[in-house]
């Protein structure tokens, strides 16, 4: 498959975001925390632990053996993917060591924790969000599930669960309860910045008026509507049900032209994680047809 340099080249200013703002969660709050981490930092933290090694150059030399690992078991296109962030975290780990105020934020683990759980998660996210891979240690998990077929999430879940007991043995019962808040706290947050700006409200309206309600939706919101069939639970009555995808701040006014067309309108809205298509994903046309669907 050919490569689009230029989208390629979109995707480089979150790439080395990311990757700055991983090594300062790390740098500034793990480290100087002794917490425990997964991932290739985890593994760094342990190697610099039982050698004499500083963390940026054993992160240098992980990601520098899995790189070529990866490029040999999955191709030139993954390597690619992970070339930029295999060269750029190790280098900003290295840099901000340079900063000793970095690494005097504060001495409360507690603090130390949560502000790590919140860099970590965000800069891998940001990493994640434009289809690139922060390398390290996420490509044994690739390989095994692409070679073996094995589940990509429970690999991963299972070499950061043994990165994490390897760890155990020389940290205190304080820093691995905290480390393992740490983890939790970036996935959540890694999570939420994969779904940011893509989530949308889903609303499916039940109302004898359907027919007016769909074509007040597509011209006053300028959304495409679907009419699905139903059958009514309890006179068993053949019922068009409309289904629409709004933005979340569109949803007030949706709910205010159901509202104003009928009354009683039955509505169930829910979130979804991320809507694709024209309006969405693709460029929105200025005028739609009446009638259009989406």
């Amino acid at each position: 498959m050919k490569i689009d340099w230029k989208e390629e080249g979109k995707k480089v200013p979150f790439i080395v975001a990311g990757n700055a703002i991983l090594a300062l969660g790390v740098v500034a709050f793990i480290v100087p925390g002794g917490l425990i981490s997964g991932g290739a930092t985890g593994l760094a933290l342990l190697i610099s632990h039982l050698l004499p090694v500083d963390i940026s150059l054993a992160l240098s030399a992980l990601n520098f053996v899995l790189f070529f690992v990866g490029a040999a078991f999955l191709g030139r296109r993954f390597a690619l993917s992970t070339l930029l962030s295999s060269v750029l975290y190790p280098l900003f780990v290295k840099l901000f060591q340079s900063v000793p105020a970095l690494t005097t934020f504060t001495d409360n683990i507690l603090l130390q924790t949560v502000y790590s759980g919140l860099l970590v998660g965000l800069g891998v996210g940001l990493v994640l969000r434009v289809g690139s891979s922060t390398g390290g240690m996420d490509i044994p998990p690739v390989i095994l599930h692409e070679k073996v077929g094995l589940p990509l999430a429970g690999l991963m879940y299972g070499f950061d669960t043994v990165i994490l007991l390897c760890q155990i043995g020389y940290s205190s019962a304080e820093q691995v309860l905290f480390g393992v808040l740490e983890v939790l706290i970036s996935a959540l947050v890694m999570s939420r910045v994969l779904l940011l700006g893509k989530s949308q409200t889903q609303a499916m309206i039940i109302s004898p008026k359907y027919q007016e309600i769909s074509q007040a939706i597509q011209e006053q919101l300028e959304r495409g509507t679907t009419l699905l069939a139903a059958t009514t639970g309890y006179l068993l009555a053949n019922q068009q049900v409309v289904m629409a995808v709004v933005s979340n701040r569109e949803l007030a006014r949706l709910k205010s032209v159901v509202t104003a067309i009928d009354p009683q309108a039955f509505m169930v809205l829910s979130e979804v994680g991320e809507v694709r298509g024209r309006g969405f994903s693709f460029e929105q046309e200025r005028r739609r047809r009446p009638g259009q669907t989406q």
